[in-house]
């Protein structure tokens, strides 16, 4: 970074303690926790909040997702949802992760702000569900409507690199009013170019290795993960040394 310029906070996305560990560790500056990330992360169990809150000396965001797939929400999903982020918020976390869509793919700013008031006094991040609206510009102005403190976000492309010129444009629209968080395919090798694009001043990662299972008994007959998973015996887990040289490329 150019000297006078703030350090950019490097945001890891985990989905369980140890790796949030592995992300402070090498230096980031806030987590969002997640569970089920092969389907884009879904809400993370009550004991895995509350002991990363209590391990963690950064803040702990949690995403409020009770499914994969769409983000158009059931009445019943949203009670879910309403009830899940006040589980967080007495757990301890800082902020929640939250977004819903209409059917037609905007924002839906009527039935998202009850859980935004909900959310209060913890920060809010609008999730990616933002990526996959027909306007990202008259989504950011919903967005900023609803009273989200930041939108996470790819700038519609399949990655942050490649949606780096939107994600400027989103940053120049917002003009302060609310944080622009890229987010997807960020490494060691293009942070510091996303961030010079783009003028964010956070960026989401992963910094995740694979890892070998301890198992020495392997049946390899039984998959549990059918379609969506990876193969049984091999973890991904964040790597502090990867995290550490996002850190150090934006700081």
């Amino acid at each position: 970074m150019m000297a006078g310029q703030r350090t950019v906070l490097v945001e890891a996305c985990v989905d369980s303690v140890e790796s949030a560990l592995a992300a402070e560790a090498g230096g980031a500056g806030r987590i969002e926790l997640c569970d089920n990330l092969v389907e884009g992360g879904t809400t993370p169990s009550a004991a895995t909040i509350a002991v990363a809150c209590e391990r963690l000396r950064i803040p702990v965001f949690v995403i409020i997702r009770p499914r994969g797939g769409d983000f158009l929400y059931s009445d019943l999903e949203l009670e879910i949802m309403r009830r899940d982020i006040a589980q967080a918020k007495t757990l301890g976390a800082s902020g929640v992760v939250i977004g819903a869509l209409r059917a037609d793919g905007t924002v839906d700013v009527e039935r998202a702000r009850p859980l935004v008031e909900a959310a209060r006094p913890m920060q809010v991040t609008h999730h990616r569900a933002f990526d996959v609206t027909p306007d990202p510009f008259e989504a950011l102005e919903a967005i900023i409507a609803l009273g989200a403190d930041r939108v996470l976000t790819s700038g519609q492309a399949p990655s942050a690199l490649e949606g780096a010129e939107v994600i400027a444009a989103a940053v120049r629209q917002a003009a302060g009013r609310i944080g622009i968080l890229p987010g997807a395919g960020i490494d060691g090798g293009n942070a510091r170019r996303i961030v010079e694009i783009t003028g964010a001043r956070e960026i989401h990662v992963r910094g995740t290795a694979l890892r070998p299972s301890a198992m020495r008994y392997r049946n390899q007959r039984v998959d549990f993960g059918g379609r969506l998973t990876a193969e049984d015996h091999v973890l991904e887990v964040t790597d502090a040394g990867l995290i550490g040289a996002i850190v150090q490329a934006v700081g």
